[in-house]
């Protein structure tokens, strides 16, 4: 085997607004944010079914500072990033534990319009139309600026 890939892309609602704090002497921030994803699905007996999975996810510096200005709950976002195990020691029982998360490496805002669920939040700028707002990339420290004008599906290559 050559080696290993381990990328994730999800997209979904914030459950909760980002929880944004300082880790460390250095002040590094880290963003704590939860996201739901729904899948709809129709059984064999023809009954329309909704599965709801929910997905933590961390997110550092730059990109932290960003989600927690312009992101609130039940906004939906785009996030491409990392599976990370993160295990410990109950302090309680003493049992191992472990809990599966995903690191935010990069992020864009999905534009809805207005008709996202939950509302704004504290520090929310009003309506949904995000086309203003950074799109980030953290691994080349970039900033994507959106389409100035809508992609044709001829334009597309596959």
């Amino acid at each position: 085997m050559a080696g290993s890939f381990n990328r994730v892309f999800l997209m979904g609602n914030l459950t909760r607004n980002v929880e944004l704090r300082s880790v460390g002497g250095s002040g590094s921030q880290v963003a704590n944010v939860g996201l739901a994803l729904n899948r709809n699905y129709t059984t064999q007996s023809g009954e329309k079914r909704e599965e709801v999975t929910f997905v933590d996810c961390e997110a550092w510096g730059k990109t932290a500072e960003i989600m927690a200005k312009y992101l609130s709950k039940g906004r939906p976002v785009f996030i491409e990033g990392r599976l990370k195990l993160d295990q410990w020691d109950d302090k309680d029982s003493g049992k191992k534990q472990s809990k599966l998360k995903v690191v935010v490496e990069s992020f864009q805002f999905v534009d809805s319009k207005g008709g996202a669920s939950g509302g704004g939040g504290p520090g929310d700028e009003g309506g949904g139309d995000y086309s203003d707002r950074p799109q980030v990339n953290t691994r080349t420290g970039t900033r994507a600026s959106a389409p100035s004008a809508p992609i044709a599906e001829d334009d597309i290559p596959f």
